[in-house]
C-alpha cells in the first residue's frame, strides 16, 4: 500500500529530521564515553599512585567539568544514556517503511522479478537474522578472540552484501546491511548493556559486590557499536550517490569492460555494487579505530 505523495513527503521528512538528531545524540555520547575511557586509560598509564582517584578535567562551553570513573555505582542518582538508542532505532524503522517497503524501491525486476511483500519479508529477515547470528558469535568462544571474530563478521557482512543485491534493489540492498548494524546495536544496548548495568545495580542493593565480568561484557557491545556506525551512516547516504554506490546498469557495463581489458572473465552484467559495500564497510570499521584512539 503507497501513502498519497504529500503524506509520504511530510512523513519521511519529519521522521528523517527527527533521526538524524537521535542519532546524533546516540552516536555522539558512544563516542565520548569512548574518548573518556581513553582518556582515563592515559592518565592510570601515567603512574596514578594505589588508592588515587583518577580523573578527566574537562572545559566546555564557558565551564570546568571533572570526571572520575567507578567499578561499583552509586545508589545516588544515575544518569541513564538509553533512549538515544531507541528513539534512533524506530524512527528509522518508520523510515524504512515509509521510503522502502511502502515507496516502491526495495524490487529491481533486473535483478530478481520478487513481489514486494517477499522484498519487505527478506529485508525484515536481514535484521533479525543478523542479530541472532551476531549475539550467538560474541556469546561464543569466538567472541573472546577479537581478530577472529573480526574476520568471521566481516566475512558474513561480505555475504550479507553479496545476498541482498541479488535479492534486492541496489539501494535497498544497501540500506537494509545498514539497518541490520543500527538493529544489532540498539538491541545490544537494551537487551545486554542495560541489563548488564542493572544486574550489577542490583548486586549493590544487596549489598554484594557487582560481577565485573558484567561490566566488561557491556563494554565489548559498546565497542563493537563504535565499529558498526560508521558504515552504518555510510550506508545512509549511500542513496544519494547511485552511481558511485549501488551503480546503474551502464556504469557496470563499463566496469566489466575495463576488467575483461586486464585479463579477468567476468559477465559484461557483473554488478560491482557488493564489492563496493563491503570495500567501504572495511574502510569504515578502519575509521572507527582511529576515531577511538584520536
Amino acid at each position: 500500500m503507497k501513502l498519497p505523495p504529500n503524506v509520504s513527503e511530510w512523513l519521511n521528512l519529519l521522521t528523517r529530521w527527527f533521526h538524524i538528531f537521535a542519532a546524533i545524540l546516540w552516536v555522539g555520547t558512544t563516542y565520548y564515553f569512548t574518548w573518556l575511557d581513553a582518556r582515563f586509560h592515559d592518565e592510570e598509564g601515567e603512574g596514578a599512585g594505589d588508592g588515587e582517584k583518577v580523573e578527566v578535567w574537562m572545559v566546555h562551553s564557558g565551564g570546568f567539568y571533572v570526571v572520575e570513573k567507578r567499578k561499583t555505582p552509586s545508589l545516588r542518582r544515575l544518569h541513564w544514556f538509553r533512549w538515544e538508542a531507541m528513539m534512533t532505532w524506530l524512527s528509522g524503522m518508520l523510515m524504512l517503511t515509509v521510503v522502502y517497503y511502502m515507496g516502491g524501491v526495495m524490487v529491481d525486476p533486473d535483478v530478481r522479478d520478487i513481489s514486494v511483500t517477499t522484498a519487505v519479508l527478506f529485508g525484515l529477515g536481514m535484521l533479525t537474522v543478523g542479530w541472532i547470528v551476531y549475539d550467538l558469535l560474541v556469546q561464543s568462544p569466538l567472541g573472546r578472540n577479537e581478530r577472529a571474530f573480526a574476520v568471521v563478521a566481516y566475512a558474513l557482512v561480505v555475504g550479507a552484501a553479496y545476498l541482498s543485491t541479488h535479492f534486492l534493489s541496489g539501494r535497498a540492498a544497501y540500506i537494509h546491511v545498514g539497518a541490520t548494524f543500527g538493529t544489532i546495536m540498539a538491541a545490544n544496548v537494551w537487551m545486554r548493556i542495560l541489563p548488564a548495568q542493572r544486574r550489577m545495580i542490583a548486586a549493590v542493593k544487596d549489598g554484594r559486590a557487582p560481577d565485573p565480568a558484567e561490566g566488561a561484557r557491556a563494554k565489548l557491545r559498546s565497542k563493537h557499536n563504535t565499529f558498526m556506525v560508521v558504515p552504518l551512516v555510510f550506508t545512509m547516504i549511500s542513496n544519494h550517490y547511485p552511481v558511485a554506490t549501488f551503480g546503474s546498469d551502464s556504469d557496470c557495463t563499463t566496469l566489466s569492460s575495463l576488467v575483461h581489458k586486464v585479463g579477468l572473465n567476468l559477465p559484461l552484467d557483473f554488478r560491482p555494487n557488493w564489492v563496493i559495500l563491503s570495500a567501504l564497510v572495511l574502510v569504515g570499521w578502519v575509521a572507527a579505530k582511529i576515531v577511538r584512539r584520536a
